[in-house]
């Protein structure tokens, strides 16, 4: 059964579905009611609940569609692969993770916002699309590992920390504004720890 397009040609659950991802990117799950979803995606409270029978399903289907949009650029990985030492290695390592997850801004909003406030049982979806990415990552980066550029015995931990930068950054620039807290000067920090 085709659902009748509207509002510049998109459908109702299309409609519902951008709506709560840009709302729950702005104000988490627990911020935004799906009455306020409806009345902004402009359908009636009631066909929400008809595509997503609780408000969980709904989050759910907005991670898993946003992560299933995050893909890792060949070319990118092509450079840590052509990096000349560990440390060009890391720093092209932090551009793919930063372009990669900064695609869909709005997903690494949700993101943060799942690890705040959502349950362990969300925990899964976002391992499943993600640790994907960390372990493609991972086996590019473990030369550098093996000659002893990068000082650490888990690629994983490596990205971990880079995405860590990357989530965190937003957050700590808002409580200190002006500390010098940019992301290059985060990672440089990163960096100089993790190469000799």
């Amino acid at each position: 059964m085709s659902e009748v397009k509207s509002l510049n040609g998109h459908s109702a659950s299309e409609r519902i579905l951008d709506t709560a991802t840009h709302l729950f990117s702005q104000s988490g799950y627990h911020g935004v009611s799906t009455r306020e979803i409806a009345s902004a995606a402009q359908v009636n409270e009631v066909t929400i609940f008809r595509h997503y029978p609780h408000k969980q399903d709904l989050y759910r289907e907005v991670l898993r569609s946003g992560l299933q949009q995050v893909n890792l650029r060949g070319d990118l990985l092509a450079r840590i692969a052509e990096a000349s030492d560990g440390r060009e290695a890391l720093a092209r390592t932090f551009d793919l993770i930063s372009k990669t997850l900064n695609q869909k801004p709005e997903m690494l909003r949700i993101l943060q916002y799942s690890a705040l406030e959502m349950k362990a049982d969300f925990d899964p979806l976002v391992r499943e699309h993600l640790g994907a990415l960390v372990d493609v990552v991972a086996r590019y980066l473990e030369p550098w590992i093996k000659t002893g550029e990068l000082r650490c015995t888990n690629t994983k931990t490596v990205i971990f920390a880079l995405i860590a930068i990357l989530m965190s950054h937003n957050s700590l620039v808002r409580v200190f504004p002006g500390e010098g807290l940019a992301t290059e000067g985060l990672f440089e920090a990163c960096s100089d720890f993790y190469t000799n």
